[in-house]
């Protein structure tokens, strides 16, 4: 590895697709969160499919399952992975919040939390897209890796 420790960077200081030739299939699987705020009757319409455009969480749940499975299109380096599974959950943190949890799962060489990220990330940006014509304020307010598990080593967000 490179003396500052980005594998996307080679010893010249060019960026690059990292070499995955030489690792071990394991399984391997991330969760991911996106939260979104929004006025109280937004999220009411949202949670009770009353949008003029139809099922909002619907929506949300596929675009973030094909996002998912596109990644390696929208992210510049990353590996085209088997993805093996993509779920999304919605959950109403308050009446102005919204929880998006996605789960990925691979068996391969790399890991597949970009995969969980952009699911989440996906589906928050299609939740905007269908509640946009009543409430422009949303915000997207947090995107993060939640845990990973495979490959070389494990992480769990103690936050």
């Amino acid at each position: 590895m490179n003396e500052n420790n980005l594998t996307h960077i080679n010893s010249q200081g060019e960026v690059n697709m990292v070499n995955i030739g030489e690792k071990d299939v394991t399984l391997r699987t991330a969760r991911a969160y996106a939260r979104l705020r929004m006025q109280p009757e937004t999220l009411s319409r949202l949670i009770s499919s009353q949008l003029k455009k139809g099922d909002g969480l619907a929506a949300a749940r596929i675009a973030g399952i094909m996002g998912a499975k596109k990644t390696s299109e929208l992210i510049p380096l990353c590996h085209t992975i088997p993805i093996e599974k993509i779920d999304i959950s919605f959950t109403q943190e308050s009446d102005t919040q919204l929880g998006i949890f996605s789960f990925a799962k691979c068996t391969y060489k790399t890991g597949i939390e970009m995969e969980a990220l952009t699911a989440v990330s996906i589906a928050a940006l299609t939740v905007y897209d269908m509640c946009k014509a009543i409430d422009r304020s949303m915000s997207v307010e947090e995107i993060r890796l939640l845990e990973k598990t495979g490959g070389k080593s494990d992480y769990n967000y103690e936050g």
